[in-house]
């Protein structure tokens, strides 16, 4: 693949977190019986004008000040004309050549470790539109069946520029859209409700030449699909190429089951559907204090709280990456955070324990971080009283999990610090850490093991690492392994 370049573009259509429908009254709630939640309006029965959602334009406002966009003071509602057995009035509400939001970038994290660096990927739009509703194929004796509960329901379709040159790109591009629109409250992202969807365009090139013909291939709800199906249109349009083909520009979909695209029509193009503005909706106009209210209400950013957590915690942007994936996971550190003496010397400590220990915990109870069993207040009293020597990490771990189990997430850091040196004290793991406790014991070890220490004083720097066990075992696991490895080399040094 070094003798090409790929180049993908992403329309993604995320539905918005609203109660009714973009212009009805009907209910977005999922999972209702088939056809019982559209209306005269959704169905566009004669005589039935729509009424544009305000709340829903309120969700492409916040998402257009938190992507750095443009907002349109007056955008127009367009018909997008096609004839589908889902689409009832023959036409679909969009926006066309005037959106609500223009322009903006969405920032991410690329990359794992020490090679993550910031990627930026330019939007070239977001507009408002209804969805149309669901073919349904099976159960139907070779026939299908159409469900119309979906029509009308609110859609924000974000666009962006062809600038991403991976599939793997592409995904962390997607992933960080999604935990942005689910941060943001404007989507509740559920991927296999359909609520966040993913159209990707994609084409190859010879490195720095023109652009490629290029194909879409529809309605991905997964990021494994959307990653499987972008690695297999490059090597299917790269073979066609290669032996001498063209690509034509079409839609295609994604079979999970063959792990292949296939086609599926023709690629339209704008002047296809005949867009024109919908006699029967005003133009949408949007005032400065409108803007300003919503500003007014947006809650802190993860591109901001990512700057925060390496700029006032010294986190690397891969650990504050991770912390912003969701905000339940962002909350529950900052809670815990907000608990800890000492937050910028323990902040790393505490990101550890949330990523690794927390995480896997969570995931295994199949919950989430809002009511996780060891909730901010405890496990911030895990991480004091490791970095104040008085528990080993082997123990607070064995803590934790005997915590997990007792089901406490709303404790506070006061109350669960109680509860833990009691805990502590009741099974005796205090950590001895005082030199004076240690030092007789070290004396004796170093004393019945005379081999080691000469092949230590020889050079062999790892030489006393066997004697730390025999340490901690005349100190029944309880002495502090930092202290033991200094005072070992500070007795071993004497003449």
């Amino acid at each position: 693949m070094a003798d090409w370049e790929v180049v993908i573009g992403l329309e993604t259509h995320a539905q918005l977190a609203t109660r009714s429908k973009m212009f009805s009254g009907a209910s977005t709630a999922f999972g209702a019986e088939p056809n019982r939640q559209a209306c005269a309006v959704d169905v566009a029965l004669p005589g039935v004008l729509p009424v544009a959602n305000r709340e829903a334009v309120a969700c492409a406002i916040r998402f257009g000040l938190a992507v750095g966009a443009e907002i349109a003071p007056r955008s127009v509602f367009a018909r997008k004309n096609y004839f589908y057995p889902d689409l009832p009035k023959g036409y679909q509400i969009s926006q066309y050549e005037l959106p609500v939001v223009s322009g903006g970038s969405v920032s991410f994290v690329f990359g794992s470790g020490g090679d993550a660096g910031t990627h930026s990927v330019r939007l070239t739009r977001a507009h408002l539109e209804e969805d149309a509703g669901k073919s349904v194929h099976e159960g139907f004796a070779e026939r299908s069946g159409i469900d119309l509960n979906r029509a009308g329901t609110p859609l924000l379709e974000i666009v962006t520029e062809p600038d991403m040159r991976s599939a793997a790109e592409a995904v962390a591009y997607a992933r960080a859209l999604h935990a942005l629109v689910v941060w943001l409250g404007i989507c509740d992202g559920n991927m296999q409700e359909g609520s966040f969807r993913c159209d990707a365009n994609v084409s190859v090139r010879r490195p720095g030449g023109p652009l490629g013909t290029r194909c879409e291939i529809k309605n991905l709800n997964s990021f494994r699909f959307l990653e499987r199906a972008i690695l297999f249109e490059v090597q299917r349009q790269t073979e066609i190429i290669e032996d001498g083909g063209r690509i034509v520009q079409e839609t295609r979909l994604y079979d999970p089951d063959r792990d292949e695209t296939r086609s599926m029509r023709s690629k339209e193009d704008a002047h296809d559907y005949r867009y024109f503005p919908d006699p029967d909706l005003p133009d949408l106009v949007i005032s400065p204090d409108w803007i300003e209210s919503e500003r007014a209400a947006m809650p802190e950013l993860p591109s901001a709280m990512r700057e925060r957590l390496c700029g006032e915690y010294g986190l690397t942007p891969y650990d504050a990456a991770t912390l912003t994936a969701t905000p339940d996971i962002a909350r529950y550190f900052d809670a815990a955070l907000a608990c800890l003496p000492e937050r910028a010397a323990r902040a790393k400590t505490l990101a550890n324990w949330v990523m690794a220990d927390l995480s896997a915990a969570v995931n295994r109870s199949e919950g989430s971080f809002t009511d996780a069993s060891v909730g901010p207040g405890l496990l911030a009293a895990l991480v004091t009283r490791v970095a104040d020597d008085t528990l080993s990490g082997r123990a607070a771990r064995d803590l934790f999990a005997g915590f997990w189990d007792e089901n406490a997430p709303h404790e506070t850091f006061e109350t669960a610090l109680a509860r833990l040196d009691a805990r502590i004290e009741e099974r005796g793991l205090r950590q001895i850490s005082d030199d004076g406790e240690l030092l007789g014991i070290v004396e004796s070890v170093i004393a019945a093991n005379p081999k080691p220490v000469a092949e230590y004083r020889g050079g062999k720097a790892k030489a006393l690492n066997s004697l730390v066990g025999q340490v901690m075992k005349a100190t029944g696991g309880k002495a502090n392994p930092q202290r033991i490895n200094a005072l070992l080399r500070e007795v071993a040094e004497r003449d």
